[in-house]
C-alpha cells in the first residue's frame, strides 16, 4: 500500500477531520499533513484529551518544555512542534497565540552524514536494476528519495540534458543537471517503462494516479505515455482514494531497504541511507568551488541557510588546515 491521504467526509465534525480537511485546502503535502496531526494529537493526548479550544499558553508551554526536558528533543524538532500548534490555533482556529514562554530546547542539530566517493560507489556497485539508477540520480542529482520514486517520464528532458523535479517537498518544481554516464541508463529505463505501459493496456489498465484536479480536467491523460511513472511498480494494486486498480510507482520504502542493506555490506559503520546521497551530492559539488547559491538552486532549498550546513561538512582538510602532528 503506497502513502496516499485517507479519505474525509467533508460534513464531518470531528476536530482532527476538520483540520485536516484545512490543510489540505491549502495544498500542504501529505508529509507536512502528517507531521502537524502528529504533534498536535501529541499536544492534545499530552493534556488529557482536552479540546484546544479550552487551551491555550499554559498548555502550550507545557507540553514545549516537556519536550525539551522529559523528551530531549532537538531544538529543530521542538520546532516542528511549535509550528504546528501555531498553525492549528493562528490559521485553523483563527486564534492569535503570542508571548510564549518556555524552555527551548538545546540539543544541537547534527551535521549530515556524508558518504566519501569511494563510499558512495561501493554501496552503488552493491545494487541492481531500480534501486541501482535510483541512487546514482539521488547521488549524481541531489534528488530526496519520494522526488526520485515519482519521476515521470515527461520529466527526463534528453534534448536540454536536464531532469524536471515535481511534486516536491512545499510543492515546488525545479530543474537539476542530467549526468552524462546516466543518459543511456535513462533511455533503457524510459524504454522499459513504455513497454510495461503498453502491456498494462493491452491488459486493459494503463491509467496512472494524476496529481490535482489533472484527472477530471484530461480525463485521458492517465493513460498517455508521458504521464507514466519512470520507476512503476512491478505488480497493480488498488488505488484506496478511488478503488482503480492501477500500477503506481515503486515504493520508496523498497528502495530503502535495499540501500540499507548495501551499506551494510560494504562495512560502512555510518548511520546512512538514501537521504546520504543527497548530502553527499551537495558536498562533492560544494569540494568542488560549486557557488552555494547553485547548490541551493539545485537542491531545492527555500533558504540559503539550510545549505550552509553543508560548509561545516567540508572537511577541514579541505581548507588547508593541518593538525600539527602531521607537520
Amino acid at each position: 500500500m503506497y502513502d496516499v491521504r485517507p479519505l474525509i467526509a467533508l460534513d464531518s465534525k470531528r476536530f482532527m477531520d476538520q483540520l485536516r480537511i484545512f490543510i489540505r485546502s491549502r495544498h500542504y503535502s501529505f508529509k507536512t499533513e502528517k507531521t502537524y496531526c502528529y504533534w498536535i494529537l501529541a499536544y492534545i493526548r499530552f493534556n488529557h484529551l482536552k479540546h484546544p479550544e479550552t487551551m491555550g499558553n499554559t498548555e502550550i508551554e507545557s507540553f514545549l518544555e516537556h519536550l525539551s526536558v522529559a523528551c530531549s528533543v532537538s531544538c529543530n524538532t521542538q520546532k516542528t512542534a511549535l509550528n504546528a500548534l501555531v498553525f492549528m490555533y493562528r490559521e485553523f482556529m483563527q486564534r492569535e497565540i503570542k508571548d510564549l514562554r518556555f524552555r527551548y530546547a538545546t540539543k544541537p542539530r547534527q551535521l549530515p552524514t556524508v558518504f566519501t566517493h569511494n563510499e558512495a560507489q561501493a554501496v552503488i556497485n552493491g545494487l541492481s536494476d531500480k534501486p541501482k539508477l535510483c541512487a546514482l540520480l539521488m547521488y549524481g542529482c541531489g534528488l530526496r528519495i519520494s522526488e526520485t520514486t515519482r519521476l515521470r517520464i515527461k520529466d527526463i528532458d534528453f534534448g536540454s540534458d536536464c531532469i524536471f523535479v515535481r511534486e516536491t517537498k512545499g510543492d515546488k518544481c525545479r530543474r537539476t543537471l542530467m549526468p552524462k554516464m546516466l543518459i543511456e541508463a535513462l533511455k533503457h529505463q524510459v524504454k522499459s517503462s513504455l513497454l510495461q505501459h503498453q502491456q498494462d493496456l493491452h491488459d486493459g489498465f494503463g491509467g496512472v494516479f494524476l496529481p490535482g484536479a489533472l484527472s477530471r480536467k484530461y480525463p485521458n491523460a492517465a493513460y498517455e505515455p508521458k504521464w507514466q511513472y519512470l520507476f512503476p511498480a512491478v505488480s497493480l494494486s488498488v488505488d484506496p482514494r478511488t478503488g482503480i486498480l492501477r500500477r503506481h510507482h515503486v515504493s520508496e520504502q523498497s528502495v530503502q531497504r535495499k540501500v540499507k542493506e548495501s551499506i551494510r555490506k560494504s562495512n560502512i559503520m555510518k548511520k546512512a541511507g538514501c537521504h546520504t546521497f543527497r548530502h553527499s551530492f551537495a558536498t562533492r559539488l560544494l569540494e568542488a568551488g560549486t557557488d552555494l547559491r547553485n547548490i541551493q538552486e539545485l537542491l531545492g532549498h527555500s533558504d540559503i541557510s539550510t545549505t550552509q550546513i553543508y560548509l561545516h561538512v567540508v572537511g577541514l582538510h579541505e581548507r588547508g588546515i593541518v593538525s600539527p602532528v602531521d607537520h
